[in-house]
């Protein structure tokens, strides 16, 4: 027999942001750890072929706009009893303070926040996960302890991510569900590499931020998500998971 802590066999694990990246990277990851996985975003085309790059059988994917709470509660009356969710759905837009406009803030709290509150607050309520489950959120550093300019909306709505996290982690313990944040740095999504608001001088400047001299990979935060839904987990909860190359060393 071989010894595997980290295995998801056997577990069903809800995927939010599954059509590209890290929420992408974390179906096929979670596949190739034996878990069956259920894949949600808003574009069927992009999900359709992840499934088709995924291990195994028996996933599927569910079209929903977790900005619409019709959508969320479809997503969720379609869905078997769980035994985790990775949110990884979320947006950016820079801007700067004298420019930020209304919409924008509305639009990045509504994806990056309310989505996933009110997506775990009805997992709970329709009883969809399993004792014990566990919740993974994918916030960042940028609501942690890392600010750049044009960065304030994304990094209050990542920072209210991670509080809300934390209460529920307290809240949900005596229902045996466990809540964890993932803090990614940098990563190199399609999210990430649209430049347009930044120059190619401050990219690399950014870049000697990084000790280990490189952007994340959609994997490396995968693998966290990975070590949270398993059972190696079982007695961390609360707790913000930072991955980021050495980035908050600076």
């Amino acid at each position: 027999m071989v010894y595997n802590p980290f295995s998801l066999n056997r577990k069903h694990i809800l995927i939010t942001g599954a059509s590209s990246g890290i929420g992408r990277a974390t179906a096929l990851v979670c596949a190739k750890m034996g878990a069956k996985v259920i894949l949600t975003a808003r574009n069927e085309e992009r999900l359709s072929k992840v499934i088709e790059e995924m291990e195994g059988d028996g996933h599927q994917y569910i079209v929903a706009d977790l900005t619409q709470q019709e959508h969320i509660e479809h997503l969720v009356s379609e869905l078997p009893t769980i035994d985790g969710c990775v949110h990884c759905a979320g947006y950016n837009s820079l801007q700067l303070i004298p420019f930020i406009k209304h919409g924008e803030v509305e639009e990045m709290f509504r994806t990056n926040v309310e989505a996933a509150i009110m997506l775990t607050h009805l997992l709970v309520k329709r009883k969809r996960l399993n004792k014990p489950s566990s919740l993974v959120f994918v916030a960042s550093i940028a609501g942690y302890k890392v600010c750049s300019p044009g960065n304030s909306i994304y990094s209050a709505t990542k920072g209210a991510l991670c509080s809300f996290m934390r209460e529920a982690a307290l809240e949900l313990s005596s229902k045996k569900i466990r809540c964890n944040a993932i803090l990614p740095g940098m990563v190199e999504t399609p999210l990430k590499q649209n430049k347009s608001a930044i120059t190619t001088e401050q990219w690399e400047k950014n870049l000697e931020l990084y000790p280990l001299k490189r952007f994340g990979r959609p994997e490396d935060v995968a693998h966290a998500a990975v070590y949270l839904l398993s059972d190696a987990s079982e007695w961390v909860t609360g707790t913000e998971l930072i991955i980021d190359g050495g980035r908050t060393l600076n």
